[in-house]
């Protein structure tokens, strides 16, 4: 049952990974695609780590798989800060206040 749920939860996942990658092709500028990007990417990588959760076998492994989430998200929101910025400042007719 629990292998069920967690290839469920990682097909949810990955849909979400998809929309984030149609969002980052298709929206019209940098500050919508990296909204997108980041935001469905988040949710993806939880459900991901959340079904894969389920399937581990251990506690060692439940450890890892946190780890590498925690990891994966902080330098997931890093980046898009920092592409955030560049664009922000190198944009012409944009203000930073």
């Amino acid at each position: 049952m629990l292998d069920i749920l967690g290839a469920a939860l990682i097909g949810q996942g990955t849909v979400f990974f998809v929309a984030g990658t149609v969002g980052l092709l298709r929206f019209p500028d940098i500050f919508c695609r990296l909204h997108a990007l980041t935001k469905a990417d988040g949710l993806g990588l939880a459900l991901i780590a959340l079904g894969v959760a389920l399937m581990a076998d251990g506690v060692g492994y439940l450890v890892r798989i946190a780890l590498i989430w925690f990891f994966v998200a902080v330098a997931g929101a890093t980046c898009g800060h920092l592409i955030a910025r560049y664009a922000r400042r190198t944009m012409p007719g944009v203000r930073d206040d």
